[in-house]
């Protein structure tokens, strides 16, 4: 979760809380409870609104959904909604956000190569906008660039975009008209086009998670559009850790993550325990013979990857952005450095003037990690209660549970390692 933890260091006083590890759980707990999606094992999945059944794995999008849509006529009709947006980052974290059909990142459109698709797009913020169908093959007028390809969308109107697809792959959405606000503000979603001929061997989990950064000022609820490089605050889908979904898989089987970033910042996305390949960008699949393993994948500005593995390692494994102010939201920036600084002198001349003050910082951030302290409006903690301690890890964090003999998909709680497997302290 999120702490202001240089501007501790500058007042004296930490800024926001680490509350108490149980509640705070019990309450993410329940509120990832009620947006839990409907994970499914894979087989020829049947779309109920079609005839036809396709061979893929329906797409899991961690803390979102699935747009819905109706057959007409051989056209595959979804419905879009641009909209002001209030997003719950974490319990204790409501975000004045703008999106689609309620939510940031908009639902996950879900479809199949050669599929005909109309997308109708409502428009109900204050400014004119468009949608651009990023990465996707389509007709020039199809595009979405306001101005270039259509006429603006104006408050109220609704309009339509339709096209056959041509392709398959992770792509995504986003509006083409003041981008800087519109997407700064969270309107964007993925675009996921699964394959005519079924490919295999199927992934049994396919999850999707969009990226993004925001900055949003302590005490406040509306993230700043201007800001270009100064951001406190990255996401998995509009969610901080530890209120981000975790990926729960059964041993042995097949997984899928797809990654996209319509963010300012390229994010080196590292999985623990696993070697993955890198089996898809934006521009397409790649063919297994070009694919090569890593265990960190950069996603770049405006592209996505898709990544793969045989979960055939137990545990929890952190799945997490690599930079490290990443996984650490919600500080300032402009605060002196303090660590190996001695303030002894000055903590006992301030605590005359402010009892209970304490200088913050000066052995590094771990102190702050185990105190109770009161914070601003609308902040939450940086850290969560894991099995063993505090983990101090939000923003773009979660964790991959790999289990053996889990008959479904609810979160299976801690990993118990197996005895003489996990680190333990010595005597020298």
């Amino acid at each position: 979760m999120n702490m202001n933890r240089r501007a501790m260091m500058k007042s004296g006083v930490a800024a926001t809380a680490i509350a108490a590890g149980s509640v705070l759980l019990n309450k993410i707990d329940a509120a990832m409870s009620q947006e839990h999606n409907h994970h499914h094992d894979h087989a020829k999945y049947s779309d109920p609104n079609t005839a036809v059944p396709h061979g893929y794995t329906p797409v899991v999008t961690l803390n979102g959904s699935t747009l819905p849509w109706k057959f007409e006529n051989g056209v595959k009709v979804f419905h879009l909604v641009a909209e002001p947006v209030k997003k719950e980052f974490a319990p204790g974290l409501v975000v004045n956000c703008w999106g689609y059909n309620g939510q940031t990142p908009g639902p996950t459109i879900e479809v199949v190569e050669g599929d005909r698709v109309r997308i109708l797009v409502t428009n109900k913020l204050p400014e004119t906008t468009s949608v651009h169908w990023h990465g996707i093959l389509l007709p020039n007028g199809m595009d979405g660039v306001r101005g270039l390809n259509q006429p603006p969308i104006r408050p109220g109107q609704t309009f339509a975009y339709e096209f056959t697809l041509r392709q398959h792959g992770t792509q995504m959405y986003h509006p083409h008209a003041d981008e800087m606000v519109q997407i700064g503000m969270g309107m964007m979603g993925l675009f996921i086009i699964h394959p005519k001929e079924t490919i295999v061997p199927l992934p049994d989990r396919d999850f999707a998670i969009m990226l993004h950064e925001w900055f949003i000022k302590a005490g406040t609820a509306t993230p700043n559009p201007n800001i270009m490089v100064d951001f406190n605050y990255f996401t998995f889908n509009s969610r901080i850790s530890p209120a981000i979904e975790h990926l729960v898989v059964k041993l042995g089987q097949r997984v899928r993550i797809r990654i996209g970033n319509l963010s300012m910042d390229s994010h080196p996305i590292h999985l623990h325990g696993y070697s993955f390949k890198v089996t898809g960008t934006d521009g397409g699949p790649i063919t297994p013979t070009a694919q090569w393993p890593e265990t960190t994948v950069n996603v770049p500005v405006g592209s996505t990857r898709d990544i793969e593995f045989v979960a055939d390692a137990p545990g929890d494994w952190a799945l997490h952005c690599h930079k490290v102010h990443h996984i650490m939201s919600g500080m300032a920036h402009d605060i002196p450095n303090m660590i190996g600084v001695n303030q002894k002198d000055v903590e006992e001349k301030v605590r005359n003037l402010v009892p209970g003050y304490m200088a913050m910082g000066t052995t590094g951030m771990e102190e702050m990690l185990e105190m109770q302290m009161t914070g601003p409006k609308n902040m939450v903690p940086t850290t969560f209660a894991g099995q063993f301690g505090n983990v101090d890890m939000g923003g773009m964090f979660t964790v991959l549970k790999v289990r053996e003999n889990i008959t479904d998909y609810q979160d299976p709680g801690w990993y118990q390692s197996p005895p003489g497997t996990a680190a333990y302290p010595v005597n020298e």
